[in-house]
């Protein structure tokens, strides 16, 4: 079983930074990719950003420009993502998210969630 925490998250002003840091645990042969999605108030969950093993990152449009994802590779086991120039339509529970391989066969991949950390944005 793999387990992902996310830490970094908090109370910030409109225009600070944040970072976030997840960790994964567990058994854990190979990564293929790690990314943070992010759900506010009555709204559903959305992509933030994911980086995968193959060296591409996708950003959901709204934090383009602002967010920064580390980069993932086979032996990843932790990732952060940089938050700047953050505002109070950033503030959600973020969620960490891992998928890969549990041991050599082709059926032991995983897709683990992290608990979620709340990042609140005031005005």
């Amino acid at each position: 079983q793999v387990q992902l925490v996310e830490s970094g998250g908090g109370l910030v002003q409109a225009g600070g930074s944040l970072k976030l840091s997840c960790a994964a645990s567990g058994s854990i042969f190979r990564m293929v990719a790690m990314g943070w999605y992010r759900q506010a108030p009555g709204k559903q969950r959305e992509l933030v950003a994911t980086s995968n093993s193959g060296g591409g990152i996708e950003y959901g449009d709204s934090v383009k420009g602002r967010f920064t994802i580390s980069r993932v590779n086979p032996n990843s086991v932790t990732m952060d993502l940089q938050m700047n120039s953050l505002n109070p339509e950033d503030t959600a529970v973020y969620y960490c998210t891992a998928r890969g391989y549990r041991d050599r066969s082709s059926s032991s991949v995983f897709d683990a969630w992290g608990q979620g950390t709340q990042v609140t944005v005031s005005s």
